[in-house]
């Protein structure tokens, strides 16, 4: 776990970091009510304690990036793995997990064993300076985008107004994204990561506009949405 300020959680407990990033190794093995407690940080970017006399209101934006095996095995429905779990032991394993709270994580990627030709493969890919580079254009672009706006500076800050605004979508993107909705159940508050997500895809790839292609992607990022996850 990496925590801003180099303080470090007691047992079973996570420390909100302001500005920083917070990675949770082994994410269903925390106690659901300590993940719970970050559903509010996540949706406002501040954290609030209210007492008797008072409440106090603490900023806490931060970047949330957690890990965690599809199963208890660590193997999700492999038929060439010994140690495959059954439906119901992923299932118990999965439901550790709040639906609203990964309604709050934009991006959820499953990463597949490689094999060995891509292994040994000697071809070169994307070098990080490379990589690096498309970042720094994408955010110079999304700090020109919202140069005019008090407290918001990239694609992620965005709020519903926003995104109505700068996520303006062509008709065969709508229906893209509708049959994904409806398909997928999607809830609303994962339909604006979507787009939000879709909105940073184009600014990597230095588009002015969400393409439908930009949309594909972002759905593919939704991989804990699907059928064969959470039920």
């Amino acid at each position: 776990m990496f925590l801003t300020g180099g303080q470090y959680p007691q047992p079973g407990e996570i420390s909100l970091a302001h500005n920083g990033v917070l990675f949770l190794d082994e994410l269903p093995e925390f106690k659901r009510s300590v993940l719970e407690v970050m559903r509010q940080p996540l949706e406002d970017r501040e954290v609030t304690i209210s007492r008797a006399k008072f409440t106090v209101n603490y900023p806490s934006s931060f970047m949330l990036v957690a890990s965690m095996n599809p199963s208890p095995s660590g193997f999700f429905h492999d038929a060439s793995s010994p140690a495959t779990s059954s439906p119901a032991e992923i299932q118990r394993y999965m439901s550790k997990i709040s639906g609203p709270l990964l309604d709050r994580i934009d991006i959820h990627i499953e990463v597949t064993p490689v094999p060995f030709d891509k292994l040994s493969d000697e071809r070169k890919g994307e070098s990080s300076a490379e990589i690096r580079d498309r970042v720094i254009k994408a955010r110079e672009l999304q700090s020109e985008r919202f140069e005019s706006f008090e407290n918001l500076h990239y694609n992620a800050q965005m709020n519903v107004k926003h995104i109505r605004n700068f996520c303006k979508l062509s008709d065969q993107s709508k229906n893209l994204l509708k049959t994904a909705m409806e398909k997928l159940n999607l809830s609303a508050r994962a339909y604006d990561r979507i787009l939000k997500v879709a909105r940073t895809i184009a600014d990597l790839a230095n588009e002015p506009n969400i393409l439908p292609n930009h949309i594909s992607e972002a759905i593919q990022y939704r991989s804990l949405d699907r059928d064969g996850w959470l039920g």
